[in-house]
């Protein structure tokens, strides 16, 4: 009978050492990708069978949690979770306003002037960092900089 709860234990242990082993895995081999096409079918299913939850922009950013042939399930901004084919996304760094009222200045400073004011939940492609400010570029052409905190 000693020998069986060991035997128990063991198993039980293995379990959740592997268990942790591919979810710390997961965890830190999440690919962060951008969707690459002007407007993107976000599906409940991997498959084109299936109605759009929603929809998003260019350069919005996403993180890889899961891949079933060609159609990649991914989480955004907001952990929400839906399916994309892979061909709607590209490696562009991208970030997405994460609260209202962000400021886009013309220069990486404070005090320079606001060239556009955008909403939550709004997509740009990355084209250059310095220090806490990120230069950013919308789909429409608009460039400026943002301040770090204000996107994901």
């Amino acid at each position: 009978m000693k020998h069986l709860k060991i035997n128990i234990i063991t198993k039980i242990i293995t379990g959740v050492l592997a268990g942790l082993l591919v979810l710390s895995g997961s965890l830190f081999a999440q690919e962060r990708l951008s969707v690459k096409v002007g407007i993107a079918n976000m599906r409940p299913e991997p498959g084109t069978k299936y109605d759009e939850l929603w929809q998003v922009e260019q350069y919005h950013p996403v993180i890889i949690i899961e891949k079933k042939g060609d159609w990649y399930k991914i989480k955004d901004f907001e952990n929400d979770v839906a399916w994309l084919h892979k061909s709607l996304l590209g490696s562009t760094p991208s970030v997405i306003t994460i609260k209202n009222k962000c400021n886009v200045r013309s220069k990486p400073v404070k005090g320079s002037t606001i060239l556009f004011t955008t909403e939550k939940g709004v997509p740009f492609k990355v084209l250059g960092k310095k220090g806490n400010w990120i230069k950013i570029e919308h789909a429409d052409g608009d460039v400026g900089w943002i301040y770090k905190t204000l996107v994901w």
